[in-house]
Order: structure tokens, then sequence, then C-alpha cells
């Protein structure tokens, strides 16, 4: 699972980066790299949430209270992050105009995008797959021990 404190950590180091760089009249192109650090910030605390609202099947049932833990800390950094977003979108309404900020909406939405299809798909790919593996240890595991239970049971017959 995305850790929502890093990520959120990542994002506030970006935003305050950014928000250094209007102050002393960086322009946006400048700007990219943290802009586009941020952006995948945002996108791995919005995964972070999904995560947290749907845990993998042995996180629900081992780590009861951390996913509740889990879902609050990717909350409240969802609510940080959407304060920067207001900030964000001020300071460049102001400076460059709305169509700057179109500009900025489209390019989120393609990283977003781009993680969605490599990051995470990557990541629930291999959540499944060890799934899968942790059943099939437990069922074998389970019939092993009761082909030995079995066995006990007749030997002491």
């Amino acid at each position: 699972m995305i850790d929502p404190i890093s990520a959120a950590a990542t994002a506030s180091a970006a935003f305050t980066t950014i928000q250094r760089g209007f102050q002393v009249a960086r322009s946006i192109e400048e700007m990219a790299g943290d802009l586009s650090r941020w952006m995948g910030a945002l996108s791995d605390l919005e995964q972070a949430e999904k995560e947290a609202k749907n845990p993998p099947i042995f996180k629900k049932l081992f780590a009861g209270q951390s996913v509740e833990a889990q879902a609050m800390e990717a909350f409240a950094a969802k609510n940080k992050a959407e304060e920067q977003r207001a900030q964000l979108k001020q300071y460049i309404q102001y400076s460059y105009g709305q169509s700057k900020w179109d500009e900025l909406v489209k390019m989120e939405g393609s990283i977003r995008k781009q993680r969605q299809e490599t990051i995470y798909k990557q990541r629930e790919r291999r959540r499944k797959f060890l799934e899968i593996v942790a059943i099939i240890l437990l069922v074998v595991s389970g019939v092993g021990g009761l082909i030995l239970l079995a066995m006990w049971l007749k030997g002491m017959q």
C-alpha cells in the first residue's frame, strides 16, 4: 500500500518549493519538475485513499486498526492537498491567467493516467498475486495438517 504520510510529505516539500518559485518570479516552465513531483504525490495520495477504502484481505484480517488509521491519514493528507491546490490555482490564475491553470490541470490528468496505467496497476497485480499465493499456502498447510492429524489418529488406534 502507498504510505499517505510519505506522499503528503513529498507533496508538501514540492509545494513549498513551488511557493518559493512564485515568490522569486520563476516561470511555470522553470518549475515544471516541482509541479510534476507535486502532482505525482497528489496522485499517490488519491491512490492511498482508494487503497485504504478497499484494503487487501489479509490486511483486513490481521491489521484491522491500522487500516482505519491509514484511512484517516489519507483523508487528512487529501484535505491538505486540496488546500495546496486552491493556493496554486490562485497563484497561477493571478500570475498567468485561466488558460495556464487549464493547461496545468490537463497535464495533471495525463500524469494521473500514466501513473494509473503503470505504477498502480503493477502494484495491484503484485498484491493479488501475493494474496493468491498466501491463500494457496494456507489451504495446502491446512490440508497437510489434517492429513498429519488423521495419520497420527490412525497410528494411535
